[in-house]
């Protein structure tokens, strides 16, 4: 028999390479569990690694002090500088390896604490967990946070990996003790198959070759394991079942004869002909044509990118969902959901923030945090607010409605992350569990007479004025002077001032962080009612904070919003001090009193920016009357 030919060989190679299973993971666990050990020694047995790398790993490992032919194998994984100088593991380490029988591709995770956030980022698309357990420790905090996360996440399958057995003469009797506490865990989080392992990453025993000193665990090795198990989570496993779901990433219009949607299926397949629905919209097509880079085709399945082009002409934009018309999602603005909060700063009930799923970004708020969970016993404890790290079941509103199913079904469409509205950094990830009845249960009341109608009759443009500033600026004073004018010349005006407020609307509100918010939110909705009613509102409130003025502001029409910073410094305002409150707050007697234990946040670039010490409170408000009059209906 002829032998057969190189380039044969290569191709035969390269699509049974091809046909191989892919299968996501990642190593988490506690700090100093081996993670990154036991990832470097999967790849040195798989034997993945180059000649030079080999040759670093050497010579790597004898700089930071192995003795003798020992190698240091986190060090194939921890790149970063602060990780080889620290022994630790800070950023996610993506790699990728593969066997004759499957494909990997495994994120190494860290383990402290601070780095929460990114152990979170690599188990978003994780298909199968590996926790680390030390044998001499056990179960820790950060065990048990890690595998909360991993649950949350949609991970069904984790191998634990009960690491250094050397260091316990690798004893049965403590292997088992573990397994048993873990498996107890996994069942409460809802885990549904955990692999358990006896090995020693830095020996090698039991990752790719079986124990030759743990004789009584007659189970498969770590990587026999991964190349057997069939792990995907529920929400991907769903997939195949699923409906047509495209998110709109862009609408491609080269020109006027061609639209197209392009996109990636999240779920289910479609193919020309079929009949789509554009959501949260409602509106109806078919599809006309499946374009790629290669050309049409007939169908399409989940996890291509395609653009698609429709034979009606619909309004369809970035973030909307096309899916199956007999089987389209749900929509809707509010939601119950998990939520796992990674920003430096408190979680603050009613404060906006930007909220990105799939494709679609819009403004959101936690409107209620139902209870954080205890990652160590599972108690649902109350809570008013949500620190680093921790995990909370909430409610959660949107400025406006949005195609989603629920996280079990689909990551893409189920799972999204909250982004902090000043400095754009991702502050929290959560999963949709289902909509809140209020969401499809209470709809828009068209009504006839509407705020033109309204202003039309009072002769004037409605506007809302929001004067901040601290304590004693004279917000209050120039309000009542701007309101007093207007009034003289016939305008329909209304003042809501800080103090009077709290004597009714917020009386049950107290001053920390959370019920400033919860202040602000509510006054700005009354706000937003009153130039509904065609008013002029005046609005006197210290409102410390940037990202709730921002919320105040995109509550009205563009022209309709004009902040008014009272800028007084922190010594005149106590010179004045007509209440006595700086003085309490001095002496300890009023806490979270705003310049002097709770900060002010300064309006970056109000409409007016008042320095009263410079020019008369009268003057001022003349100034911002004449300003508010030049507009024209």
């Amino acid at each position: 028999m002829a032998e057969r030919e190189p380039a044969d060989a290569l191709r035969d190679y390269l699509q049974r390479h091809e046909q191989k299973s892919l299968l996501r993971l990642i190593t988490c666990g506690s700090v100093d569990d081996g993670k990154s050990t036991l990832l470097g020694r999967l790849l040195y047995d798989a034997k993945r690694l180059y000649d030079d790398q080999l040759d670093a790993l050497v010579r790597d490992s004898k700089r930071h002090g192995t003795q003798g032919d020992e190698l240091d194998f986190a060090l194939l994984v921890d790149g970063l500088d602060a990780e080889l100088e620290q022994g630790i593991t800070i950023d996610v380490a993506y790699r990728f390896f593969s066997t004759d029988r499957r494909s990997f591709i495994v994120a190494d995770c860290p383990g402290h604490e601070q780095y929460t956030r990114n152990m979170a980022t690599g188990a978003s698309t994780a298909d199968l967990a590996i926790v680390l357990v030390d044998a001499r420790k056990g179960l820790l905090t950060q065990t048990r946070r890690h595998t909360y996360i991993c649950a949350l996440l949609g991970i069904r399958h984790v191998l634990l990996a009960v690491n250094k057995m050397d260091l316990v003469d690798f004893s049965q009797e403590r292997f088992e003790q573990i397994a048993a506490n873990y498996r107890e865990l996994a069942t409460s989080l809802g885990i549904e198959k955990v692999h358990a392992i006896p090995v020693s990453a830095l020996r090698g025993d039991n990752i790719s070759i079986a124990s030759q000193h743990m004789s009584w665990y007659v189970g498969p090795t770590v990587l026999a394991t991964l190349e057997q198990v069939e792990a995907a989570p529920a929400a991907r496993a769903a997939d195949a079942d699923a409906a047509f779901r495209l998110p709109v990433q862009w609408v491609n219009r080269p020109d006027q004869n061609f639209r197209g949607y392009a996109g990636t299926l999240c779920g289910g397949s479609v193919k020309t002909g079929d009949a789509v629905v554009a959501l949260p919209g409602g509106r109806r097509s078919q599809i006309a044509r499946i374009v790629t880079a290669d050309g049409d085709l007939d169908a399409a399945a989940a996890g291509q990118a395609v653009v698609l082009t429709l034979t009606e002409e619909i309004d369809v934009s970035r973030g909307d969902v096309l899916a199956a018309a007999a089987r389209p999602p749900q929509v809707a603005d509010q939601f119950a959901c998990h939520l796992l909060w990674m920003g430096d700063q408190s979680l603050l009930p009613s404060r906006s923030y930007w909220l990105k799923i799939g494709t679609r970004t819009v403004a959101a708020q936690v409107t209620a945090i139902k209870y954080k969970v205890d990652v160590n016993t599972q108690a649902e404890l109350a809570a008013t607010r949500l620190e680093l790290n921790e995990v909370a079941y909430c409610n959660l509103s949107l400025d406006q409605p949005i195609a989603f199913e629920p996280y079990a079904q689909s990551r893409t469409l189920g799972g999204f992350i909250l982004i902090d509205r000043q400095n754009h950094a991702t502050v929290a990830c959560g999963t949709i569990d289902f909509a809140l009845r209020r969401a499809t249960n209470v709809h828009w009341q068209h009504v006839d007479v509407d705020r033109h109608a309204r202003a039309l009759i009072k002769g004037q443009l409605p506007a809302c004025l929001w004067f901040t500033g601290l304590s004693g600026s004279g917000k209050s004073t120039v309000a009542n002077l701007v309101e007093r004018r207007l009034h003289a010349l016939g305008y329909h005006t209304y003042l809501l001032d800080g103090d009077n407020v709290r004597h009714g609307l917020n009386r049950d509100l107290g001053f920390t962080d959370e019920d400033r918010v919860e202040n602000i939110r509510r006054v700005a909705e009354a706000a937003r009612l009153m130039v509904d009613a065609g008013l002029i509102v005046l609005v006197a409130f210290i409102s410390p904070f940037r990202s709730e003025r921002r919320m105040a502001r995109g509550l009205f029409d563009e022209g309709e919003f004009f902040e008014v910073f009272v800028d007084t410094p922190l010594e005149v305002c106590e010179r004045r001090d007509v209440k006595g409150l700086y003085a309490k707050a001095r002496a300890g007697q009023i806490s979270n009193f705003t310049g002097i234990d709770s900060a002010y946040e300064a309006p970056e670039s109000p409409e007016f920016h008042l320095q009263t010490q410079e020019i008369p409170a009268e003057a001022q408000a003349q100034l911002i009357v004449d300003r508010l009059l030049q507009r024209t209906p």
